[in-house]
């Protein structure tokens, strides 16, 4: 090993991999382990070291298995440091733009740790990488007497200072950092845009298929309270702290939890969000995140967003067959209740074929499409590019959740990639996807008019025409 390998960080020297084209920095800990008299605090600060820490493997993740119908591989890794982050740079010298990545799973599962987030392909193109882990479920976002909320947004914040103490050592631009993310990990990034304390971390961001929490903390607390119920403790800080933690992520995601039964808990997250996620808490998030954005929040950076046609549609393929004898007009009573809007979206989607067809794409809009177009005109005044994933995969039949990721990475050769993008998928949209973000991460413009100048201007990736101002209109009805 080189011994220009080895970088010196504020908190102590690291030692990392030299790769062919790039330098890779693994498990470097931002915060002191959430474990002990730590667990359920904010970040705290690491102890300094002076020997060189090995930074050659990944560190521990949250995350302590795999979900089993994971569509991204995310590893898990056992430990106690969970609060890490990995950098991919192509060399030490010099002021590079930064990419922060946010990795997704619905703010309760998923890891930094895929060869899907591997850096090569960003470094080959003059970018230093930048993936981070943060508290996941109860432990990042449930509500506990005695500890602050949004445990996981609180991370989030201490990996971004963290990049701007230490980031110039490894070569990039304290000044160029951007933040992106998928899903969760998307809304997290319009999560920051919208706070005022975030504001100084970053300078542009990048939403795929971005999905908000945006909880109300009286529905987290309440989540909270039965978890503590089912486990057989007091909700408050010193409850919780004498339950193992295998006992809470066990019975965190129980469907008691959303009060619901039945066909309610199917749809429980479209009408209530998700289990666990960050919480409109009067403090860190004082208001809804759309409203931040309207009120003028981050109008100063760029920002990029945009989600694929069917997000979850491939998820109803597995629905029982007599749902598909369901008249499309029929079955969409259980997702949307109210006549109205449910017809006025249905006139607007009436070229779509098919029961399954019909309900992911409502699912989609509601979730993800519709708040893409929220964003955009909260943001009308600020510098704003939205995107449309269109290619529809040859082993799904659609363009779903997940599919885009490896084209934005230009990982398509990653493991996992072929079973739900083929033998070929078309290497000409990765090369697409990855320099509109090469692009934006280094200039703050993807390559395409921006929505300000050209209201409902969209690039479509997959489909044509390439542009279009209409891409998203079948969603308009729930914006």
């Amino acid at each position: 090993m080189e011994e220009d390998a080895v970088v010196r960080t504020v908190e102590g020297p690291v030692r990392g991999i030299r790769r062919a084209g790039d330098i890779a920095f693994l498990g470097i800990p931002y915060a002191a382990s959430p474990t002990g008299k730590r667990r359920f605090l904010p970040p705290q600060p690491l102890t300094p070291w002076t020997e060189v820490r090995d930074a050659t493997t990944y560190g521990p993740t949250p995350q302590r298995r795999e979900e089993d119908d994971a569509i991204i591989p995310e590893r898990s890794v056992q430990g106690a440091e969970t609060l890490n982050l990995n950098i991919f740079t192509p060399a030490l010298q010099g002021a590079r733009p930064v990419l922060v990545w946010i990795h997704g799973g619905g703010f309760s599962s998923g890891s930094p740790v895929s060869e899907w987030y591997d850096g090569s392909t960003f470094t080959r193109d003059g970018v230093v990488l930048v993936t981070i882990s943060y508290r996941l479920g109860f432990d990042g976002f449930g509500v506990i007497d005695g500890a602050p909320d949004n445990r996981g947004v609180r991370d989030w914040l201490a990996a971004l200072e963290w990049v701007q103490r230490n980031i110039a050592a490894f070569g990039g631009d304290p000044g160029r950092v951007t933040i992106g993310g998928h899903s969760a990990g998307g809304g997290a990034v319009l999560t920051l845009l919208g706070m005022p304390q975030a504001q100084h971390l970053f300078r542009a961001g990048m939403s795929f298929s971005g999905a908000l929490g945006d909880l109300p903390r009286e529905l987290a607390e309440r989540r909270s309270i039965r978890l503590a119920e089912l486990v057989g403790v007091e909700p408050t800080l010193a409850g919780f702290r004498s339950v193992r933690e295998r006992a809470l992520t066990r019975r965190q995601y129980e469907a008691s939890l959303l009060g619901r039964r039945g066909l309610g808990e199917a749809t429980a997250a479209i009408e209530d969000g998700l289990p666990w996620a960050p919480v409109i808490d009067g403090d860190l998030l004082a208001r809804p995140t759309v409203d931040a954005l309207a009120a003028g929040v981050g109008a100063d950076k760029p920002l990029l967003l945009g989600a694929t046609d069917d997000e979850f549609t491939m998820a109803l393929d597995s629905a029982p067959r007599i749902l598909r004898y369901v008249p499309a007009r029929i079955a969409l009573r259980a997702l949307e209740r109210t006549t109205a809007l449910r017809r006025l979206w249905f006139r607007s989607n009436r070229a779509r074929r098919g029961t399954v067809a019909v309900l992911g794409r409502y699912v989609a809009d509601r979730v993800f499409r519709a708040l893409v177009v929220r964003v955009a005109e909260a943001r009308r005044d600020a510098t704003t590019w939205v995107y449309r994933f269109a290619w529809p995969s040859p082993v799904t039949g659609w363009a779903h959740h997940c599919l885009d990721v490896p084209f934005w990475f230009d990982r398509l050769d990653a493991e996992q990639v072929t079973p739900i993008a083929g033998e070929h998928p078309p290497q000409h949209l990765a090369d697409d996807l990855h320099a509109a973000a090469v692009a934006f991460v280094t200039s703050g413009d993807p390559g395409w008019p921006a929505w300000r100048t050209d209201p409902g201007i969209t690039r479509v990736f997959g489909a044509e025409p390439a542009l279009s101002r209409t891409a998203y209109d079948d969603a308009l009805p729930l914006v």
